[in-house]
């Protein structure tokens, strides 16, 4: 399997190729369809699993890559909910130690799925956007 797009740049992984036509499949949709070869070029460099990925949204493929057990989606659950949450509610709350705690805060910063907050006059941390657009998606 590769990854080609059309005319106007848009990805499909190429399912059957002919001599005229080919199979495609849009990876958001799933939907297939014969295209023109000639509206077709390869896209070097792109693995047709990165390609596939493109079915889940964004906001879950971020999670996803973030996340590394379920204490730490929990984490993140847990501050979309309640949020924002001091950093002493967090260490009060949570069985996470002080150090294990601000190495999940930094990595979800970096990753844009948090975001310092006050939390009653207090420095805390919130879920984005983003976080909140990925667990509706994963726990509706």
């Amino acid at each position: 399997m590769r990854t080609v797009r059309d005319e106007s740049g848009h990805h499909y992984l190429l399912v059957k190729e002919s001599s005229d036509a080919s199979l495609v499949r849009d990876p958001e949709t799933g939907a297939q369809r014969h295209l023109p070869n000639d509206e077709l070029e390869p896209v070097d460099g792109e693995s047709p699993l990165v390609t596939a990925a493109g079915a889940v949204p964004a906001a879950v493929r971020r999670v996803l890559s973030a996340v590394h057990d379920d204490r730490s989606l929990g984490l993140l659950v847990e501050l979309d909910a309640r949020g924002p949450l001091s950093v002493h509610e967090l260490l009060d709350a949570y069985d996470l130690c002080e150090s294990d705690l601000h190495g999940l805060l930094a990595e979800f910063r970096a990753a844009g799925l948090i975001e310092e907050a006050d939390a009653a006059g207090r420095r805390g941390y919130d879920a984005t956007e983003t976080t909140s657009e990925a667990l509706a998606v994963l726990a509706p």
